[in-house]
């Protein structure tokens, strides 16, 4: 079974660098509750970790 991440934008990123705004972008995000559901990898982890402060992540069994 894969895990999957269900990502949930929370906060918005009015006034963030501009690095942090490309990431949330890159995640398929853009504004605040928006969710998306990825496949839990070293890549999408490391953008969870850049920009945690802005989400909040449910791992998902499949």
């Amino acid at each position: 079974m894969a895990k999957k991440l269900n990502i949930t934008q929370t906060k918005s990123v009015i006034d963030r660098p501009k690095t942090q705004k490309l990431t949330i972008d890159a995640l398929g995000l853009g504004r605040p509750n928006y969710s998306k559901i990825h496949n839990d990898t070293p890549q999408i982890r490391g953008m969870i970790n850049k920009v945690s402060h802005l989400l909040k992540v449910e791992e998902i069994e499949e």
